[in-house]
């Protein structure tokens, strides 16, 4: 993908709590109309469309869907059409971009880009230990008791640079829309992991307290405790 050109202009599809990450794999169930005619159209070009998260914040009354302006790009990896013209798809992060501007709603909306390239922010052994920090992390959360994609942790142990690791955890481990696009649109590195370790051990201490407050009660009963 390294050599994969990004055109100006993609379709984008603007999703309710969705952030797609680079090198992440998004499943879709493609069913609207628009987005019919949109997968037809980018199956016989590129493979290329963008996936941008609505921006409940700007939404205004009768206003088309307001998106953040750092979404992905992704390509295609793998379609499968139903009988009723509904598709099944791969859809891989290429790149981050920025949106510059809508250029049509009709018959789906297109948008104008700019690529946007992430720095390390530091040397690779800081980025390391970091990396290696963010996966102790995750590993200590979900013996805590929050769940994860079954062979994740095996995957992520796999992943040795930083940028692809520290979007492919956060894309997967993360389950705050908000946060996630905060960690979408900061594109250095070192600022990436520093945050997610951040939010993590945040996370891990609720997960302490709980376990301290709970007792022996069960789940269902942690409130009269």
């Amino acid at each position: 993908m390294e050599t994969l050109h990004v055109p100006e202009t993609v379709p984008v599809m603007t999703l309710p709590n969705t952030v797609f990450f680079p090198q992440a794999l998004l499943p879709l169930h493609i069913f609207e109309p628009r987005y019919r005619q949109m997968l037809r159209d980018v199956l016989a070009r590129d493979r290329l469309f963008a996936i941008a998260r609505l921006d409940a914040g700007a939404a205004k009354p009768g206003a088309a869907e307001p998106a953040h302006t750092i979404a992905t790009v992704g390509i295609v990896r793998a379609c499968q059409k139903a009988e009723n013209d509904t598709s099944n798809l791969l859809l891989q992060g290429v790149c981050r971009v920025e949106i510059q501007a809508i250029l049509r709603e009709e018959p789906y909306r297109l948008i104008s880009i700019r690529p946007l390239a992430t720095v390390s922010g530091g040397d690779p052994n800081s980025l390391e230990a970091q990396r290696d920090e963010v996966m102790r992390l995750l590993n200590l959360r979900r013996r805590l008791g929050t769940p994860a994609p079954k062979g994740m942790t095996q995957f992520l142990q796999s992943i040795e640079d930083p940028d692809a690791f520290a979007d492919i955890a956060a894309f997967n481990l993360c389950d705050d829309g908000a946060f996630k696009q905060t960690l979408l649109e900061e594109l250095d590195t070192r600022r990436r992991l520093t945050l997610f370790a951040a939010r993590l051990k945040r996370e891990i201490e609720d997960q302490r307290l709980r376990r301290k407050l709970q007792g022996h009660l069960s789940d269902d009963g942690i409130a009269n405790n």
